[in-house]
């Protein structure tokens, strides 16, 4: 699986480090890479705002074609990201993208903090493969209530809750679960999903 980035934070953060360690274990292989703001910040040192999506979608495929020129035809290619990442994934796999099997998103910016009325769903419709989005409950970019309202939303095969978890799945002081908890279960339903996928089962 290809792992990108969310909008403030690289390739090697702590949150990207520590999903990174879990998929492993759960047999899932990761690829991680920066989008071309993220690489010239880490050249250089300086903050920018993410590229236009243009840019950014155009980096990622760039990034799905070089790995699958070293993993060969055989191997399965999923995409997904932390937040922008994931968004900018699961567009990709909605731009007739053959290569892509499947997308799966953690902490999906539905909308903007505090901007409910800014949905960014529109093209879920035009995915072109299974995608699952992992969610924290407490995420101000997508809150259970604020998602259910929205209805069914073709395009999403499945949509996991992690009880407690905030944008980065870091949960309040006196939850009986952690970060690392809710990192670990993200991973085993990502484990879980890409083996029912590989199984052709009915993804729901």
């Amino acid at each position: 699986m290809l792992l990108a980035h969310g909008a403030g934070a690289p390739m090697d953060s702590p949150f990207m480090e520590h999903l990174s360690e879990a998929l492993e274990r759960h047999g899932v292989a990761t690829v991680r890479f920066e989008f071309p703001y993220m690489a010239r910040r880490r050249e250089d040192g300086r903050k920018r705002p993410p590229d236009r999506m243009p840019v950014l979608l155009d980096s990622f495929r760039a990034e799905v074609a070089r790995v699958r020129d070293e993993v060969g035809e055989d191997c399965l290619i999923l995409v997904g990201g932390k937040s922008m990442g994931g968004r900018v994934a699961s567009m990709l796999a909605s731009d007739n993208a053959p290569d892509i099997s499947g997308v799966i998103c953690y902490g999906y910016p539905f909308h903007p903090p505090g901007k409910p009325d800014r949905w960014r769903i529109d093209h879920f419709s035009t995915v072109g493969c299974p995608m699952m989005i992992i969610q924290g409950t407490r995420d101000p970019f997508g809150k259970p209530e604020e998602v259910a309202a929205q209805g069914e939303m073709p395009g999403l095969s499945r949509l996991r809750w992690l009880d407690g978890g905030n944008h980065d799945f870091q949960t309040p002081a006196r939850h009986p679960g952690s970060q690392a908890t809710l990192i670990e279960q993200a991973a085993s339903e990502t484990g879980r999903f890409i083996q029912e996928l590989l199984a052709g089962s009915e993804l729901h």
